[in-house]
């Protein structure tokens, strides 16, 4: 149970980009930031995310009290969907080149934190101790705090570092 709610995003969100693919093809930048966050997503699903094995060794090397992979996904869950929100709002609102896209997206991705947040609440409470796994709090009781700064980190950097490429791919995508 742990792995499918750790990777149901990758489960939903293919197959909906693929059904899509025709009428709204993505850039071929938020491809591969998908893909690559999806195996983020695999990997954490796969170990759970506090028991990561690159985790593990950053956290042993690095002397750090808990394991960093569940911050890493979170900063992830940040960056990626930055560039996602940021290409739907250019493509489907009146927002491109306007000075709110960069605000909204992380706003966007944000909301998404928190709602993500409330879904990790609303396992522990339905699943007990049996949702620890899925929730990775390592003991942290300000995990929840450090996830959505984490993702407003990666929503952030993702605009400062990609919004150039990201336009130039927008504008050969609109042809």
């Amino acid at each position: 149970m742990t792995w499918l709610l750790e990777v149901v995003w990758v489960l939903v969100g293919l197959p909906l980009a693929v059904l899509a693919w025709r009428r709204f093809p993505l850039t071929g930048l938020l491809c591969c930031l998908l893909a690559a966050h999806a195996l983020v997503l695999a990997l954490g699903g796969h170990y759970t995310y506090a028991r990561v094995p690159l985790g593990e060794w950053v956290r042993d090397g690095l002397g750090l009290a808990r394991n960093p992979y569940d911050r890493f996904g979170h900063l992830v869950q940040g960056f990626v969907p930055a560039v996602l929100v940021r290409e739907l709002l250019s493509r489907t609102s009146p927002l491109r080149g306007s000075r709110w896209l960069a605000p909204l997206t992380v706003c966007g991705c944000l909301a998404f934190s928190a709602v993500f947040e409330m879904f990790e609440w609303a396992s522990a409470v339905v699943g007990g101790h049996a949702a620890d796994d899925f929730l990775a709090t390592q003991g942290d009781v300000w995990d929840t705090q450090w996830d959505m700064f984490c993702a407003l980190i990666g929503a952030t950097a993702a605009l400062l570092l990609l919004s150039r490429w990201h336009d130039r791919q927008l504008e050969r995508l609109a042809g």
